[in-house]
């Protein structure tokens, strides 16, 4: 079947851009919301952006296929008005069985609207390319069952996720973040690296944080020398599309 065949069956995937990048690199690579179509649409599922920093609305859950949440300079812990209200539709959309990917904040976010908690990591900023472990429940689950047991991926965060929500399974760590990545129920994930990022994109976010980072006692030189490419990362995404058109 065609893409435009396959695009008239299913209802769009649902962007919800909680924030913008960098004006730098907004400049010369678009946005968080323009990452994740390049990556989503050629796989023939419509994506349709709602930005509810912005005042925009949230559709009816009827009207989307699933719902990705993506990244922010916001902190969850802020609990601004529209954060709170996007968690609340977080919510409803769980309990209806909606497919949900939460990134970075998005996965902060989905952890804080089920009940978990979400605070500043104390050891600072987790930034750069970074080897993920896969934990023993991974093995089973749907997003990650076919992923190898260590992958790299692109990170920058601040917050966490120190308490998942009640019956969440814990799926993935690294050294630095012990809750890389979660599922509550069969059909919600939260992941906290990016796999929307390219090597360049991240390049970019380590230099951007180079003064803070100097600050924490970490070197940017050595960050960026260990930037790398993340083709296992970037395929989660491929995998929840497929797990949205019922093709997993």
């Amino acid at each position: 079947m065609s893409n435009a065949g396959q695009e008239a069956i299913f209802k769009p995937l649902l962007i919800i851009k909680a924030g913008s990048t960098f004006a730098s690199i907004r400049k010369n690579h678009g946005d968080f919301e323009d990452w994740f179509v390049q990556r989503i649409e050629p796989l023939g599922l419509k994506c349709r952006i709602v930005e509810p920093p912005a005042g925009e609305e949230l559709p009816d859950w009827s009207e989307v296929s699933g719902a990705l949440v993506t990244g922010s300079p916001a902190m969850v812990t802020d609990r601004e008005a529209w954060s709170e209200g996007t968690a609340t539709w977080l919510k409803e959309a769980v309990g209806r069985g909606i497919p949900i990917l939460g990134v970075c904040y998005g996965h902060q976010l989905l952890a804080h609207a089920l009940g978990g908690k979400v605070d500043y990591h104390p050891q600072g900023r987790e930034i750069g390319t970074w080897p993920v472990e896969l934990g023993p429940y991974a093995r089973s689950d749907q997003l990650f069952q076919d992923f190898p047991g260590q992958f790299m991926a692109h990170l920058t965060h601040a917050q966490s996720v120190v308490e998942l929500p009640e019956g969440a399974q814990l799926l993935a760590a690294t050294a630095f973040e012990p809750c890389q990545a979660f599922r509550v129920g069969d059909w919600a994930w939260g992941v906290q690296f990016h796999p929307e990022f390219n090597a360049q994109i991240m390049r970019e976010y380590v230099e951007a944080f180079a003064p803070k980072l100097r600050e924490e006692g970490k070197s940017p030189e050595q960050l960026l020398a260990a930037v790398e490419e993340t083709p296992q990362a970037h395929a989660l995404l491929e995998r929840f599309a497929a797990i949205v058109m019922g093709k997993l």
